[in-house]
């Protein structure tokens, strides 16, 4: 038997892999990045240069800089030390949809490297088009473009991991005890996250409505574990940030601030917001919660804190692992527990033929039960 510091291998098998990709969203690191990016994020879609402007203000309140870079290589640091615990000797890579290190130029560099086949694990957890499809795409443009480009298969959807459910549980009761007392015990969960247009949502997953049941799970799922730790159960709600697009073109709702008011009005004591949604502070969650909600709500005089994402809490961490094994134990033909907590089970390897289609019409998309 292996002794702790000696990992069975045979457990730590990542083959066919020989590299990790983390992919994620990318944003600026300086001012002059801010308007670039946007251009980046919003190629196609026809916005005027003085609403990127006007939206590039709330990345000026902060310096002009995203913090999802940062977060992402503390992750890519934490992750890499946790794969070494474990015995696992693999590369462990970085790409962004829309900004530096851009996907093309990290392939070039695993290809140069002499990478063969990569998993990719994604900083989305959810289906929808813009998260889930829409990395699949950039995934498919990055390796039309790459000679010798790596094969690359995106792990499953961990919405439901209990890696990243425990850290949002944990998160949760932390912040119910920040609250003043006297409004702790009847206070309102407001799980947050981020709003796409209706038609997105009933588009999403194979059967639509995916983006919303999924987090609708998790809460029920962290409401559940609350209860249990605390003996309360909390009145709680899916509500919603960052709205953006045309005003005519319907978005999920209530938006995060309207339901704040709502709260108030009603006589609810105190409101812990839980970035669900989110799996690291990012622009939504320090700006959208930490600045403009948390001004409501001391506007209102609504007590009220807000959960820390997953960030690189070691069990969040370890999760990534654990979904790396399990897919190469898939492409083996081994047997691998799938874990999932909640209502729904782990879903699936490869998105459906139909999953989450693009609004403006198909495009090559990569990780598909299509190809």
């Amino acid at each position: 038997m292996p002794s702790p510091s000696q990992p069975d291998q045979t457990k730590a098998d990542t083959s066919p892999y020989d590299a990790l990709l983390l992919v994620s969203f990318g944003g600026p690191e300086k001012p002059e990045d801010v308007v670039p990016f946007l251009e980046n994020v919003t190629r196609g879609r026809g916005i005027p240069r003085e609403r990127l402007e006007e939206v590039g203000q709330h990345y000026y309140l902060f310096g002009g800089r995203s913090p999802i870079n940062d977060q992402n290589r503390e992750f890519l640091d934490r992750l890499r030390e946790d794969l070494s615990g474990a015995g696992i000797d693999l590369p462990v890579y970085w790409g962004n949809r829309n900004w530096d290190p851009y996907l093309r130029d990290t392939l070039e560099q695993m290809a140069a490297d002499g990478i063969t086949r990569a998993a990719c694990f994604m900083t989305s957890a959810y289906s929808s088009y813009s998260s889930c499809r829409q990395y699949r795409e950039n995934l498919a443009d990055a390796v039309a473009e790459v000679e010798d480009a790596p094969v690359l298969d995106k792990l499953r959807h961990y919405f439901n991991h209990p890696g990243f459910v425990e850290a949002v549980v944990d998160a949760t009761l932390a912040a119910l005890a920040e609250l003043p007392v006297a409004a702790r015990e009847g206070a309102h969960l407001a799980f947050v996250t981020h709003s796409i247009p209706t038609a997105m949502n009933d588009g999403s997953g194979p059967d639509g409505g995916a983006y919303v049941t999924q987090h609708r799970s998790v809460a029920q799922e962290v409401v559940d574990r609350v209860r249990e730790e605390t003996g309360r159960r909390h009145a709680h709600e899916l509500v919603f940030c960052s709205r953006s697009g045309a005003p005519h073109v319907p978005w999920l709702e209530p938006d995060v601030n309207d339901h704040l008011r709502s709260l108030h009005a009603h006589g609810v004591p105190g409101v812990v917001m839980v970035p669900v949604g989110f799996v690291s502070d990012h622009m939504e969650v320090i700006y959208d919660l930490d600045t403009e909600a948390m001004a409501t709500a001391e506007e209102l005089g609504l007590p009220a804190r807000r959960a820390a994402t997953a960030g690189v809490d070691p069990r969040f961490v370890a999760a990534v692992r654990d979904l790396l094994l399990e897919r190469a134990a898939v492409e083996r033909g081994d047997d691998r527990e799938r874990a999932a907590v909640g209502s729904l089970d782990a879903l699936w390897d490869r998105c459906p033929v139909g999953c989450c289609p693009n609004p403006r019409g198909d495009r090559p998309a990569l990780c598909g039960a299509e190809g």
